[in-house]
């Protein structure tokens, strides 16, 4: 059966993953050019994930989302295990966001472009200046309910475990006084780990952990509130 999934991927799902690439990114860059990055820079990208899990034959189960408020704000800060997180939060999160995401990304053709019409934020950690725009760009983003998802381990898990954190969604969360909203993922790292080459069929799971409100400002607040969603993200994993 694995066999006919593999040659099902290379005849079937592949052809049509490119060709739903390619038109989402077209309609993300023209429909942001034309109606603005709110609506096109969300709602393409989430049909097409939504799409390639399905094509792909991948369940899907999303728990807690009844534990955000509509129209509200959050940094949203999940686990990283694989390729397809990114499918799993676009197609099924449920809230319009922005992706902080490495400025190497906006190299990848039509993709990049794409992302950067949807108004998307690169990281550039070359000097203060563009730290400062980046900061800028995001506290401009998130209004009207539009979120913030930055995975706060920096990279893909090589093991299915959880990594040690960075600060930098939490300093945002903290500037920007705003609830941080730990996400557990599982079953990517079963789906397509960094290093793997095929598509495993396996569910994914999506856990949404309760907001975890600013209880003040500055240094004391980021470690703590860090260290809280360390614990939530870590207690829905399977992978320990």
């Amino acid at each position: 059966m694995k066999y006919f999934y593999y040659l099902y991927q290379i005849c079937i799902a592949l052809p049509l993953f490119l060709v739903l690439t390619l038109l989402t990114a077209l309609v993300t860059i023209i429909g942001s050019l034309i109606g603005g990055a709110h609506v096109w820079g969300y709602y393409p990208g989430k049909i097409w994930s939504q799409l390639t899990c399905y094509i792909l034959l991948l369940p899907v189960r999303v728990e807690g989302g009844d534990k955000l408020e509509k129209h509200t704000s959050y940094v949203f800060v999940p686990n990283h295990q694989g390729a397809f997180d990114i499918f799993l939060i676009y197609g099924f999160l449920g809230r319009n966001f922005k992706w902080m995401m490495k400025k190497s990304l906006r190299k990848i053709p039509f993709v990049g472009k794409a992302c950067e019409s949807a108004g998307h934020i690169f990281v550039d950690r070359s000097n203060p200046k563009k730290m400062l725009g980046m900061m800028r760009q995001a506290e401009a983003s998130l209004k009207n309910g539009v979120s913030l998802v930055v995975f706060p381990e920096g990279s893909r898990t090589h093991d299915g475990r959880l990594g040690a954190f960075k600060r930098g969604a939490f300093q945002m969360a903290d500037d920007l006084q705003l609830a941080v909203v730990p996400v557990t993922i599982n079953g990517s790292f079963e789906v397509l780990p960094r290093d793997g080459k095929w598509v495993h069929r396996h569910a994914l799971t999506l856990t949404i952990h309760e907001p975890i409100p600013p209880k003040g400002k500055g240094p004391e607040n980021v470690k703590e509130t860090m260290e809280e969603a360390y614990k939530a993200v870590e207690s829905g994993l399977k992978i320990k």
